[in-house]
C-alpha cells in the first residue's frame, strides 16, 4: 500500500447504549447528543461545535521524508492578519493553509506503517514504545478514537 498522500477523517468510535464501541460518520459525529456538556450553556455547546468541525476537518499528510503532518483548520472567523500574526509570533504553524504541530515520524517496518505517537508512558511498570501499527485490516489509519482513510 501506497501510504503517501493525504488522510481524510472517516468515522468517529463512540459508545452505544451497551458501552460498545461503534463508528460514526463525521455528519453523524456532528450531530449527535452531547451528554457532557450543559445543555444550558450556549457557549459550552458552541465551543464543543467549534472543536467538533474542525476535527471533522482534519486530515493527515504522510510526507515521503518520513513526516507525519496532522492538519487542523484554522478557526472559524480568524481575519488573514490574526493568522499572519500568529505564524510570526510561533503560536501556530500552516501548511497546506491549515494548522499543523510538529511533524510526527514515520517509517515502514517489514511492509507496515509504523508511527511515532510521541506519546510516552508505563504498562506494568515497563516502559511503552510510543510508535504505533495504526493501518488496520480494512486500510483505516486509528489515531486515538478517528479513523481516517486516504484520499483518491
Amino acid at each position: 500500500m501506497n501510504y503517501i498522500g493525504r488522510w481524510k477523517l472517516h468515522s468517529v468510535m463512540t459508545m452505544n447504549e451497551e458501552c460498545d464501541p461503534v463508528y460514526i460518520s463525521p455528519e453523524e459525529y456532528l450531530n449527535s447528543p452531547m451528554p457532557y456538556i450543559d445543555e444550558t450553556d450556549e457557549y459550552a455547546i458552541a465551543d464543543e461545535m467549534k472543536e467538533r468541525r474542525a476535527m471533522v476537518g482534519t486530515v493527515l499528510k504522510i510526507c515521503e521524508d518520513g513526516k507525519l503532518y496532522m492538519l487542523v483548520p484554522l478557526p472559524e472567523g480568524v481575519t488573514k492578519e490574526q493568522v499572519d500574526e500568529a505564524v510570526a509570533s510561533g503560536e501556530i504553524k500552516l501548511m497546506d493553509g491549515a494548522m499543523c504541530d510538529d511533524p510526527m515520524a514515520w517509517e515502514e517496518r517489514d511492509g507496515e506503517f509504523w508511527f511515532d505517537t510521541g506519546i510516552e508512558g508505563e504498562v506494568y511498570g515497563e516502559k511503552a514504545d510510543s510508535w504505533v501499527k495504526p493501518i488496520d485490516e480494512n486500510g483505516f489509519f486509528n489515531f486515538i478514537n478517528f479513523r481516517f482513510i486516504k484520499e483518491d
